[in-house]
């Protein structure tokens, strides 16, 4: 007797387990240097290193082998998504001023955030 009342409970807790389950919260991941395109777009040839790093901020990579580039670099994950965005920009430097910036062809997105609770 005391197995038959056992088991109504035991497939009922097993049922909510496996309901719940799939009930994962991931967390979005964003990594590197986010850089808007308009300040990107603010770097002409000819800028010196500090207004540079003024706009762009701190290069995400500081090579030694190659000290006049600096790479920016930017991924984001979306939590839900196997999707991963990645994001390039590269600063080369010729006797202390910006010879060329290279940047991903089209338009930066921003990455879909989720709306704050509050909003």
């Amino acid at each position: 007797m005391r197995i038959r009342v056992a088991l109504p409970s035991l497939l009922l807790c097993l049922s909510v387990a496996l309901a719940t389950g799939g009930c994962v919260y991931r967390v979005n991941i964003s990594q590197g240097n986010y850089l808007e395109a308009k300040a990107i777009d603010q770097v002409t040839v000819g800028m010196t290193r500090s207004q540079v790093r003024y706009l762009l901020g701190t290069p995400m990579i500081a090579d030694s082998f190659h000290p006049d580039r600096w790479d920016y670099l930017y991924f984001f994950k979306l939590g839900k998504t196997r999707k991963v965005e990645r994001r390039l920009v590269t600063v080369y430097f010729a006797e202390e001023k910006v010879a060329r910036v290279e940047r991903p062809a089209g338009e930066f997105k921003d990455p879909k955030l989720p709306a704050s609770p509050g909003a």
